[in-house]
Order: C-alpha cells, then sequence, then structure tokens
C-alpha cells in the first residue's frame, strides 16, 4: 500500500508548526470557502432524539434532490440509480470491487488521483497506466497507447474529469475515443466527475453519462469540493447499470449506512444554492489565473493552465522534487514561514515519473497564494545554491 502523497508529509508539517512555522497548505484540495449557509443551518437544527441507521443506499430525499442537480447537465438518473456513499472515495471503492476481480486490470491516465492506486490495491486489482505529459498541457494520450496496454484481464478505463492532479478538461473529441475503446472491448468506464462546476473554458461540461453507453458507464461524485463540505463524506456512484447497483449495494448492506448527519447537511446544500456556486466558481477561476500566471513567472518553473477543478502540476528547476518539498518543511524559513506540496512521483504508476514535479492546490485566497509564489521562489534561489 502506497503512502499518500498528499498526506504523508505532515508530520513534517506539524512539527514545524509546533516551532511556531506557519505553513501554507498547497498539498492538499481542501477548500477555504465556506460551505453553503443553508448546509449549515440543517446541522444545527438537527432535532432527531436518535441519530439513526440511514437506508443502506443513502434517504431517499436526497437522492432525488441529487436526480434532480443532475438534469442541468444533461444527466438523466432516477433516485434509484444513485447510491450515496460514505464520500466519493468509497464510491471508487466499491466500484472497483462491484466490477472487477482480484486480478483484473483497470487503465488510467497518469499522473491521477495517487488514492485510485490505494483503491485498487485494496480490491486486489491491477492498475495499468498510460501517460499523459506536461509538454501538451496532460491531454489524453492517443487511443494506441490505451490498445498497447489492453490484456484479457482488462476490465475498465478510469478518468477524472476535469483531472485531479492537473486541472485537464477531456475534450467531447477525446471522450468519443473512450468510448470508442470501451465499446470495442467490452469495457466499464469509471468516470471521477467530482470537479464538473469548476470547467473555466465556457463550455459545457461533458458527463460520461451523456456518452450513450448506458450500460458501460459508472459515475463517481462528491459534495466535497462542490460545496466545501469534505468533512462531511457525503458521495455517491451514478450508472443506468442494474446489475452494477445491486451489486454495490451489497457491499453498501455489509458497511450499514451512509453517514446521517452528512446527508441531512448534503440534502440541504443540494438545491436554491446558484448564487453559491458561481461565487465560488468565480472565486477559483481568479486564483487559478493569478497563481498560474506567478507560477510561470518563477525562473524555471513551468506550470500549464488549468482547463477545470483546482490543481496544478508544475514542474520545477530541482532534481527531486519529493526532497525539496521535505527540506521545504524541515529547513526553509522565510519570516517564520514556509509552504507545503505534494509530490507528483506519487500521483504517476511508473517508477522515475514526475520527479522533478509536484501538484499544487490553489484552495487558499489570493493574498495567501501571492505570499506562496514569494516563498516558493526564495525557496528554490536558496535550495539550488546549497
Amino acid at each position: 500500500m502506497p503512502s499518500s502523497p498528499i498526506r504523508k508529509l505532515a508530520p513534517l508539517a506539524n512539527a514545524a508548526k509546533a516551532q511556531g512555522v506557519k505553513v501554507y497548505h498547497l498539498n492538499i484540495g481542501q477548500p477555504d470557502l465556506p460551505t453553503p449557509e443553508k448546509g449549515l443551518e440543517a446541522l444545527r437544527h438537527v432535532t432527531r432524539k436518535t441519530l439513526e441507521y440511514s437506508p443502506s443506499e443513502g434517504y431517499i430525499g436526497l437522492r432525488q434532490k441529487l436526480a434532480g442537480y443532475y438534469k442541468p447537465f444533461g444527466i438523466q438518473v432516477a433516485p434509484e440509480e444513485i447510491i450515496v456513499t460514505t464520500g466519493g472515495s468509497e464510491a471508487i471503492l466499491l466500484s472497483f470491487m462491484a466490477c472487477l476481480d482480484a486480478g483484473d486490470e483497470v487503465i488510467m491516465v497518469e499522473p491521477g488521483y495517487a488514492n485510485y492506486i490505494s483503491f485498487a490495491k485494496t480490491a486486489g486489482i491491477q492498475v495499468r497506466t498510460v501517460t499523459s505529459t506536461i509538454e501538451n498541457g496532460f491531454a489524453l494520450p492517443p487511443v494506441e497507447a490505451f490498445e498497447e496496454v489492453i490484456t484479457p484481464r482488462t476490465r475498465a478505463i478510469l478518468l477524472c474529469n476535469p483531472s485531479n492532479p492537473t486541472g485537464y478538461v477531456y475534450t467531447p473529441e477525446e471522450l468519443a475515443k473512450i468510448k470508442e475503446i470501451v465499446l470495442k472491448h467490452n469495457l466499464f468506464l469509471f468516470s471521477d466527475e467530482v470537479y464538473r462546476e469548476f470547467v473555466y473554458s465556457g463550455k459545457p461540461y461533458v458527463s460520461a453519462l451523456t456518452l450513450g453507453m448506458d450500460e458501460n458507464v459508472v459515475v463517481i461524485d462528491s459534495v466535497s469540493k462542490r460545496y466545501s463540505e469534505c468533512g462531511i463524506r457525503i458521495g455517491m456512484v451514478v450508472t443506468h447499470n442494474k446489475q452494477v447497483h445491486d451489486t454495490i449495494m451489497k457491499y453498501c448492506q455489509a458497511r450499514l449506512s451512509p453517514p446521517l448527519l452528512g446527508q441531512i447537511v448534503a440534502e440541504a446544500s443540494v438545491e436554491g444554492v446558484e448564487d453559491y456556486l458561481k461565487e465560488c466558481f468565480t472565486e477559483y477561476k481568479a486564483r487559478r489565473d493569478f497563481f498560474i500566471q506567478g507560477l510561470n513567472q518563477i525562473p524555471g518553473v513551468v506550470s500549464p493552465m488549468p482547463q477545470g477543478a483546482f490543481y496544478t502540476v508544475a514542474s520545477l528547476p530541482v532534481d527531486d522534487a519529493e526532497d525539496f518539498c521535505r527540506w521545504l518543511l524541515t529547513d526553509f524559513r522565510l519570516d517564520g514561514e514556509t509552504v507545503m506540496m505534494a509530490p507528483a512521483a506519487g500521483f504517476y504508476s511508473n517508477p522515475g515519473l514526475g520527479r522533478n514535479q509536484v501538484r499544487m492546490a490553489y484552495v487558499l485566497k489570493i493574498e495567501d497564494l501571492s505570499r506562496c509564489l514569494l516563498l516558493l521562489r526564495k525557496a528554490l534561489e536558496q535550495y539550488n545554491r546549497r
């Protein structure tokens, strides 16, 4: 089981904080924007005398509201086709376990969300990768790259769209190529669409559930980033495939139920928050524009312009980004401050890739991002003079 590149340096950050150092966290996608007031009010006014189990598939009221939420994206699903999970993490794990047997293979694009590999290992399945590159902004690799890694044990392709960690958004043409591969080899397509709210191109978002291959698609979703509700641990699996749905439900019944209080908050947050979502979108886009421009002004730093989500993978003028990230937390200080980033090698499956790259989440206010840019510039100067 690999350590998380997002959290494995946390003990070093905690030690720095214990010494009075201020640490700016660019390592983790923890939004600093407020949770919708409707959700917080629902939590404050919980009147239950008993905090009971919920249905294993989640409360019908939440699932009905989620079905309504999806409609503007062209996604037509019934509440019965939605299963509420303990965060998007459980949605991924249960989808793996329902659709693949031990020893089966899933193809993912790297760099990819590091915990996908951990969930695959938990489920006893193998990960094969196709590599996207920083030189072309982490666009989808060619169809031939997928065909080269398909074996008789391949059962699925996994996409994150918009991508964590790169912020890339797959085009309709790229998704059409994925559809061709999926249908040709009769694969599942796991589509992690947690960040669909944050697409900065101005073009409509294309969900895998609108590609016209209903039996093959399993969508992973979550309210964590959309409503700044990471801590309530509410995700969902959405699929038209009844056999997949019913198999996932067996696992859900075994784990009893998703979080009760989280569902209450999520249900209150889904409707009537259009203005809130617009404000979040505007803020993240402004942060993206400011931060990426600033990164590319630092000598030796290269970052493509992310098209969605709130992450970027950037290359640094260092040989070993993990060593640099550790040094930032243990040795570097500027006026009692430092910055924490995630070494990007942990987002690759193939050893040696991403060694000079980091993933950064622009989830801090612009004032703090400006400070992070200064800290990074000064740190690189000092690190490379050592």
